[in-house]
């Protein structure tokens, strides 16, 4: 083998998982990271379309890698071997550090706790979509869309307090 044969079958080994299938996962993670986004955007929140699709995509990318170092020759019975739970667990931590950022403090109110829970809700359906678990991801989608869309309507009907969350559904509350 050649050395720019040894090169590219270092960049470009064969992977457990087929192209096509890591393509529609990927495909799919962004999709349903671009719905929840979408819904974030058209209410001018903080973190909109594509910081969510970015979101599910790497959340995805992450899942992905995982199943395949598991199925390499990394994963096998070599020292350190990855557990996948500590992969989803990097994932949550990551999305969190991204999410307190979005979370902001101002005259007594916090604002952005609805899309921070988004944000992190794209991750675990990126993880989901990733591990080929397409129809729970698809279906935890409609769920969020449900809850950020169809409840907003129910949220204005209750009575309002000073401890209550804001008319806009993104968690702001005023200290006493």
């Amino acid at each position: 083998m050649g050395a720019l044969e040894a090169v590219f079958a270092d960049l470009f080994p064969r992977t457990h998982l087929p192209l096509p299938v890591i393509v529609v996962r990927l495909l799919l993670a962004l999709l349903l990271g671009a719905a929840i986004g979408l819904e974030r955007e058209v209410r001018n929140r903080p973190a909109g379309l594509r910081t969510h699709m970015l979101v599910a995509l790497a959340s995805a990318l992450f899942a992905i890698v995982m199943i395949e170092v598991l199925y390499s020759e990394l994963g096998g019975e070599s020292a350190t071997r990855i557990e996948p739970i500590q992969v989803i667990q990097a994932v949550t931590t990551g999305i969190a550090f991204l999410g307190a950022g979005v979370i902001i403090q101002s005259r007594g109110e916090v604002q952005g706790i609805t899309t921070a829970t988004a944000l992190w809700l794209a991750g675990a359906i990126g993880v989901a979509a990733g591990m080929g678990y397409g129809m729970i991801a698809a279906v935890a989608t409609i769920l969020s869309l449900l809850v950020l869309t169809a409840l907003r309507g129910v949220e204005s009907l209750l009575p309002k307090t000073d401890e209550a969350p804001a008319s806009e559904g993104e968690g702001k509350t005023e200290r006493k």
